[in-house]
């Protein structure tokens, strides 16, 4: 990735009033105040939009920037859920390709000059539209705290999203329901009776994860066991074809004959889905891929990665509080023009 620096993802983003920076997602909600360039406090909260009644949102927003309010000057920027038709205000997708300008250009006001939700993005892929929601902001802080303008990302979570950022600005990206998955199943499928509960806390296991990793990114595997080998064990000879539905279900029966522990088990899914997932990416030689997500994710994916000889670069909450910091110095910009 290049280094070089653009306008897009400028470093120099002293802002000439205080910033409140809010990531308001389905279930949780997080905030930050932001000045002299520097995150002086975050605050979180379970008050994600799917848990607000209508007509309840000022209110919410009250409490959890309670005191950063009394600075008159302030700018207030939203991200995320909360500008679905589900949440405070519908704030239109923004299609790609597009550039952090020109964001700026398109936010959703909810008092001028005061409040404002940053618009998700969308895109037409051949098969359906794809669109993102607050991931945005993350990438521009991402790319502006690197210095890069070109570059490739991961965004882990509920739903796992893929972006390609040329020349400062979104060109393409993908969504994957894989995080959502991976629940739906430890926590609503039959493999829920015999993996880890939610209270249990499950370790990373490399190897385990490595299984189920191998296994989803295995083109093709032929049984070389000799007949007599294969007559001893019990096996029947094959060739294995991945397939994740098919996959999945040896989850269960690897408890069944209690082959493997919960806990290994569990990591074994997590590498298999995410395996999946990467199989849908062509990676160049010696390329680097920035992710953005939680500590437990960036692992997960970081190891991945690394699997197939990528270079990972990983950045937590400071990519979103940078973003966010981003948008208004163009913001700034568009008001000083």
């Amino acid at each position: 990735m290049e280094n070089s620096l653009n306008s897009n993802f400028s470093r120099n983003l002293s802002l000439s009033r205080p910033l409140i920076a809010v990531d308001w997602g389905t279930t949780s909600l997080r905030a930050a105040f932001i000045t002299n360039e520097q995150v002086v406090e975050e605050r979180s909260s379970e008050q994600g939009i799917m848990s607000v009644p209508p007509g309840e949102f000022p209110s919410v927003l009250s409490q959890i920037c309670a005191k950063w309010l009394d600075n008159e000057d302030v700018l207030i920027l939203i991200s995320g859920m909360a500008g679905s038709a589900q949440g405070w205000q519908l704030a239109p997708y923004c299609p790609c390709p597009v550039t952090p300008k020109q964001l700026a250009h398109q936010l959703h006001w909810i008092n001028p000059n005061k409040i404002a939700i940053v618009p998700g993005l969308s895109i037409r892929l051949e098969h359906a539209p794809d669109v993102i929601r607050g991931e945005e902001v993350q990438v521009i802080g991402a790319l502006s705290l690197l210095g890069n303008q070109n570059a490739r990302l991961v965004l882990p979570g509920t739903h796992s999203k893929w972006v390609d950022v040329k020349e400062g600005r979104f060109e393409s990206f993908s969504t994957f329901m894989t995080g959502e998955f991976f629940s739906i199943l430890r926590e609503h499928s039959i493999l829920s009776k015999t993996l880890p509960s939610l209270l249990e806390e499950t370790e990373f296991d490399e190897a385990a994860f490595n299984e189920g990793l191998e296994l989803s990114l295995a083109s093709q595997k032929s049984k070389t066991s000799k007949t007599s080998d294969l007559k001893s064990s019990g096996k029947v000879k094959t060739t294995y074809k991945p397939n994740l539905l098919h996959d999945v279900f040896g989850i269960r029966t690897l408890a069944l004959f209690e082959e493997q522990t919960a806990a290994q088990l569990l990591n074994k899914l997590s590498g298999l889905l995410i395996g999946y997932e990467l199989q849908t990416q062509q990676f160049k030689k010696k390329e680097e891929v920035i992710i953005v997500g939680a500590p437990a994710l960036q692992r997960c994916y970081s190891h991945a990665l690394s699997s197939r000889g990528v270079k990972a670069i990983a950045l937590g909450s400071e990519a979103t509080w940078r973003g966010f910091q981003v948008i208004a110095k163009e913001l700034e910009k568009i008001t000083q023009n």
